[in-house]
């Protein structure tokens, strides 16, 4: 009957620290006035923005196997 006392008391302890982390950060996100939301987020778009999109790979790339799904597809033409 203790280990069960133990694993219930361990799973009441996880569920009262995650309720302590959920509110944490619900307090943190309603402190931010909409200004800074708007700021955090032209941030985010202008990083996004700066990162170049990687080239598609070519055909001899995807028979090489670099990218194995399609290069198996290939591989049964």
């Amino acid at each position: 009957m203790r280990p069960w006392k133990l694993l219930g008391l361990a799973g009441l302890a996880g569920v009262a620290a995650t309720g302590a982390v959920l509110a944490r950060d619900e307090r943190q996100r309603r402190a931010l006035t909409p200004d800074d939301v708007r700021a955090r987020l032209h941030e985010r778009h202008a990083a996004l923005a700066a990162v170049p999109e990687p080239a598609p790979p070519t055909t001899t790339e995807l028979r090489a196997g670099r990218t194995h799904r399609v290069a198996r597809i290939l591989r049964r033409r």
